[in-house]
């Protein structure tokens, strides 16, 4: 058994690609968050967790705050996938957003970029991305557009992908490091 375990809520499917990406690069052990036993928890020195950003909020992380009294002898290390990119601006609004004060001193942070394909989402994401669309649509005729807003409007007609493997290597050297130390 390996001291890391990767754990992910996935949507669409970028958050467990990351997620399978990350658990090859440091021979973790994987599991969906809602497949996994959290008493198991015990059995590893390092967790790593990723969800989907929806909004500021990271889906699937209400399972971790529920359970963090078990992992305070661990690192812990989350992980969001969202459209928006890890801006400074961003990052520290999804931090605000989904930790608490403990929380933040305690959890090692990561934001990487996923995918959007409007065709595919469900009923309901389809229903809130028109409402983001309709909203940038009324900023675009009173005021421009940040590039990251026009990329966004953009991306209704054309699918985008934004994964990329590369981006894990900060987190993949922060596990290695700490089981490298021994701690």
């Amino acid at each position: 058994m390996s001291r890391v375990v990767v754990l992910y809520k996935s949507k669409y499917g970028s958050c467990e690609k990351y997620a399978r990406w990350i658990a090859e690069d440091t021979g973790a052990d994987i599991f969906d968050i809602s497949s996994f036993d959290m008493k198991r928890l015990g059995n590893y020195d390092v967790v790593v967790f990723g969800g989907a950003l929806y909004a500021v909020g990271i889906i699937g992380l209400s399972v971790i705050k529920r359970n963090f009294d078990m992992l305070r002898d661990k690192k812990v290390i989350v992980f969001s996938v969202g459209a928006s990119p890890a801006h400074p601006e961003v990052i520290e609004e999804v931090k605000n957003n989904n930790f608490a004060d403990e929380m933040k001193e305690k959890v090692e942070y990561y934001h990487f970029r996923g995918a959007f394909d409007y065709k595919r989402l469900n009923l309901v994401d389809r229903f809130l991305m028109y409402l983001l669309r309709k909203k940038l649509i009324r900023k675009k005729r009173k005021a421009s557009l940040t590039n990251d807003e026009k990329g966004m409007l953009a991306s209704y007609s054309t699918p985008v992908n934004w994964v990329n493997r590369k981006s894990i290597a900060p987190l993949v050297e922060s596990v290695e490091e700490f089981i490298k130390k021994g701690q």
